[in-house]
């Protein structure tokens, strides 16, 4: 990475953003559910924290913040554009994985952005219940409420889909 939209990056921060970057996306494609949202996403955040660089003591905690809250705030504003929730184009192994993996992310996009955040950090990211109230900046009892809804709705969303596919066997 070179440059970024014509602002030169100084070598630590392209080193940084190169150890980091495939599991920014990987964060933001689950918040979006789309491809280019996610790239779209992750580059407006990373001009962000490229003018504060020099002064942030833990950068990748500051970037996964600044992406949630940056998703968070996109959702909030009237889009002209409507993201669709199309998984990449991938080869799976099996009919049932591919299956699998749809119905997961279909019902993750019917979660709202909130809910959606805390799932991602909690169970994509694996971050404990603390690591994911600070990133979303509320207290942990807010993690553990929206992370039992959220998994409430998961569960109603994905149970009529598992029905349907028992019903196929």
């Amino acid at each position: 990475m070179a440059s970024i939209e014509g602002v030169r990056a100084d070598e630590g921060f392209r080193e940084f953003v190169g150890q980091h970057q495939r599991a920014w996306i990987r964060t933001a494609y689950l918040l979006t559910g789309d491809a280019h949202l996610a790239e779209d996403l992750l580059q407006s955040v990373l001009i962000k924290v490229l003018g504060k660089w020099s002064g942030l003591d833990q950068p990748d905690a500051y970037v996964r913040k600044a992406l949630v809250n940056q998703y968070i705030s996109w959702r909030r504003r009237p889009r002209r554009e409507i993201p669709r929730a199309e998984p990449p184009d991938r080869s799976y192994t099996s009919e049932d994985t591919a299956l699998t993996r749809l119905m997961v992310q279909r019902a993750l996009m019917r979660l709202s952005p909130r809910q959606r955040a805390v799932i991602v950090l909690r169970y994509y990211e694996d971050r404990t219940e603390r690591e994911t109230a600070e990133i979303l900046g509320c207290s942990l009892g807010t993690v553990k409420s929206q992370a039992h809804h959220a998994l409430a709705r998961l569960r109603e969303f994905t149970g009529v889909l598992t029905d349907i596919e028992e019903a196929r066997r």
